[in-house]
């Protein structure tokens, strides 16, 4: 149905507030606020963590904003051998080992599976999830029948990108982005993005996260969990309430316009609802 839901983790150094630490964490992040419950801001397929820009500002005001870059994106430092389930679990240890208790996890697109890979995997160090644009198997929307492959050989697909001369690959994002969002100021921002993502990184995080499928592991998510969805998924409604069936706590919210960029595209929704989760439940 579409190319769209993506994001990643792997490796890197953690970025402070007031300065740089390496750490065998798979990400970069930046640390703002210093309120007494905090939120963890993971972005999505070959974004930067400024694609929470505008969130963070809102509420680092009140919370401990930590504001992931994933490795090999947006010009963080790649790193060896990436994969969904080993950012899953750096996360996860990054929470665990510096005291975080209970955060929020805000999530797109991939950013928003890995949400909910942590959810179900860590149900107790999790205090709620918010999930912007994301499935729990996306393949599944185009391939009722598709199952998730062991050991899968991505060495076609990541052979194919990476052979791509930089303006090739340049001109394929320039023609994809406008499927993906429709804020024009922010179409030239997202694109550079992904330019300026490792290659490597892309391709093989690309074919990892394709052959995902958390339709069966989301049984395990205990805590509140807020499922933000783009306005063309209305049409298609009773797949997607079967893509979250397991998910007991989900509650399905579609946007009123816009596209899978929903914090851009329908930025006035987005902040009501992330405002009324965060406050009521």
């Amino acid at each position: 149905m579409k190319n769209s839901l993506f994001s990643s983790i792997f490796i890197l150094i953690i970025t402070q507030t007031f300065g740089q630490t390496i750490s065998d964490y798979p990400f970069e992040v930046k640390k703002s606020g210093n309120g007494n419950r905090t939120i963890v801001l993971i972005p999505g397929f070959a974004s930067s963590g400024e694609v929470w820009a505008e969130t963070k500002e809102v509420y680092e005001k009140e919370y401990t904003c930590y504001t992931l870059t994933m490795a090999g994106f947006a010009e963080a430092k790649p790193s060896p051998n990436p994969s969904f389930e080993n950012w899953k679990v750096g996360i996860a240890k990054f929470i665990k080992e510096k005291n975080i208790e209970k955060p929020i996890l805000i999530g797109h697109s991939m950013g928003g599976g890995l949400a909910m890979a942590i959810a179900a995997d860590y149900p107790k160090l999790i205090e709620k999830i918010v999930v912007v644009d994301a499935l729990p198997c996306l393949a599944a929307l185009t391939n009722p029948n598709f199952k998730h492959q062991e050991n899968i050989d991505c060495s076609g697909m990541v052979n194919q990108i990476t052979a791509l001369p930089k303006e090739q690959f340049h001109q394929m994002q320039k023609m994809m982005m406008p499927q993906l969002i429709e804020n024009k100021e922010m179409i030239e921002t997202v694109v550079n993005w992904s330019i300026q993502s490792d290659r490597q990184t892309f391709a093989e995080m690309y074919c990892d996260f394709s052959n995902t499928d958390l339709r069966e592991k989301t049984k395990g998510i205990e805590c509140p969990s807020l499922i933000l969805l783009e306005s063309n998924f209305t049409s298609i409604k009773p797949a997607i309430k079967e893509q979250f069936k397991n998910l007991k706590s989900a509650d399905l919210q579609y946007a009123n316009q816009g596209l899978h960029f929903i914090m851009y595209d329908d930025k006035e929704w987005y902040f009501n609802q992330l405002e009324h989760f965060l406050t009521n439940n």
